[in-house]
């Protein structure tokens, strides 16, 4: 089991620039989408990590950028981390899929685009699967307005 800080340093090593939240149960990495994949790879297979459950993916939105959070845990090992992705572009929110590393990602990845509009590139079928096929926008959008309904966030 690996400790916060060895986890940290372990992030460090396979990303430019991650920024840390500290304070938290599991250590909290906030990585560009650039860099998603190379950490995530590195997360799931080195036999120092093995991150090999999925057991959490979300979409959270800021109104200046969104966060796809994923929840990793060792089951072998014993330890979890929280891996954040931050977003900046709004109006093409575009995050490497990691379906491809974590199955469990599949369905989390749809729901995550469904709700709020963020593209999982390479995700093997990606569509809407809570709302119907001609719902128009992303409900969970912080900008999103509902006239039918009279819902609004934000």
């Amino acid at each position: 089991m690996m400790s916060n800080d060895e986890l940290q340093a372990f992030i460090q090593e396979h990303c430019a620039d991650p920024v840390f939240e500290t304070g938290k149960q599991y250590l909290n990495a906030i990585v560009a989408p650039e860099h998603l994949m190379r950490v995530a790879e590195a997360l799931r297979h080195d036999p120092r990590t093995s991150f090999d459950y999925m057991f959490c993916l979300s979409g959270v939105d800021f109104s200046t950028h969104f966060m796809v959070v994923y929840h990793l845990e060792s089951t072998t090992l014993n330890h979890c981390v929280v891996l954040k992705c931050k977003v900046s572009d709004r109006v093409n929110p575009d995050v490497p899929s990691v379906s491809s590393i974590w199955r469990t990602a599949e369905f989390h990845e749809r729901e995550v685009y469904d709700l709020f509009g963020v593209r999982f590139v390479d995700h093997p079928d990606l569509r809407r699967i809570l709302l119907d096929d001609d719902w128009v926008g992303h409900p969970m959008r912080k900008d999103y307005v509902d006239e039918a309904n009279i819902v609004q966030l934000g």
